[in-house]
């Protein structure tokens, strides 16, 4: 084993060592809240165009790693460069969020091509790249997808809708139909892991941020099945890929997800019940959260207290310390400060 491989916590943790103070990355941590960011993404232009300009990518993903020397660096791209390399038509709006051209009848989807144009997606490798050159060895570096589940919805409705019934119909509906989505989505994301792990992640997350809408028979059929594919078909071309899943709002579900899907870890939002985690499934994977973003931003005695808290009931397992999902734009930079300091004079 190599001296590299030995330097970086975050990847002992998702071997199997608990750490005696956690390694800590924040999820979009490259983000609206660094005023550095928004310098790049006011000369990046689009959205897309940041995504897919290796130079703008690089530097916004290594910002948060030179300002807080967070432990693990996740590539900036986004969980819809699926349906982009598919054909699809994929913009953003300003103030709205993604928009695409809605795959919401069974005709339509007939449409959807099966595999996609990984010429495209190019430029996210290339990030890659130059982000794991200019990486120091300990600091690890996180490749993503979108899980089919959550990247099927915006494809369905064309946009983010608050519960993702334009999707949850369509399923319910023309189940064949939907399936073609989520098998397009799961063969695509497979090459897409495998093309990131070779280009320089030692990690990969899927990201299923709408895996929570779903009833339990929906959850195991579009969540839990179609990860379970993609981990069966990452490892099956590099057996020891490190994997985290973050079926977000999944609440009891998780211990099924966790035996099912064969994840390394699985992240967890703020509104876990504490022991159903320790014992069903920090047990048996590691666990990566959980703290409230509105406590990061709320700073002072609650952020401390929320930080604690993570920290008295995840710390004397296996835990990488992040929040319970993204870091929100108006975050102050001195109480990601004190985060930091907190969770690094943590010793469990």
């Amino acid at each position: 084993m190599t001296e590299q491989i030995l330097a970086k916590p975050f990847l002992d943790v998702l071997r199997g060592q608990r750490e005696l103070v956690p390694p800590i990355w924040m999820m979009r941590q490259a983000g609206r809240y660094l005023p550095e960011y928004r310098e790049v993404r006011a000369k990046a232009g689009g959205f897309l165009d940041l995504c897919f300009t290796p130079e703008f990518a690089t530097e916004v993903t290594l910002q948060p790693i030179r300002r807080f020397n967070f432990d693990a660096a996740i590539i900036f791209s986004d969980i819809l460069v699926i349906p982009y390399a598919l054909g699809r038509a994929v913009r953003f709006e300003v103030g709205e969020g993604p928009r695409l051209d809605p795959l919401d009848t069974p005709d339509k989807i007939a449409t959807l091509k099966p595999d996609a144009d990984f010429s495209k997606l190019e430029p996210v490798f290339e990030a890659l790249r130059r982000v794991r050159a200019e990486l120091a060895p300990k600091i690890a570096l996180i490749g993503f997808c979108g899980a089919p589940w959550t990247v099927a919805t915006y494809m369905v409705a064309g946009q983010g809708t608050p519960d993702q019934a334009p999707a949850r119909m369509l399923a319910y509906r023309h189940p064949e139909a939907f399936a073609t989505i989520i098998d397009a989505l799961v063969e695509n994301s497979i090459e897409y892991l495998v093309g990131q792990l070779k280009a320089g992640a030692d990690v990969l997350q899927i990201f299923d941020t709408w895996a929570g809408v779903l009833p339990p028979r929906e959850f195991q059929r579009w969540s839990i099945e179609p990860t379970r594919r993609i981990v069966m078909g990452v490892r099956a071309r590099v057996p020891d890929a490190k994997i985290i899943g973050f079926p977000r709002g999944a609440g009891a579900l998780l211990p099924a997800y966790v035996d099912a899907t064969g994840v390394d870890a699985v992240s967890i939002d703020w509104a876990a019940e504490p022991s159903l985690i320790r014992e069903r499934v920090q047990s048996k994977v590691a666990v990566q959260g959980n703290l409230d973003p509105l406590a990061l931003i709320a700073g002072g005695t609650a952020l401390d207290r929320a930080i604690d808290d993570v920290l008295e009931n995840y710390g004397r397992g296996r835990l990488i310390f992040n929040l319970g999902h993204g870091i929100l734009p108006e975050t102050p930079i001195a109480h990601v400060e004190q985060m930091i300091r907190r969770v690094r004079d943590y010793r469990s």
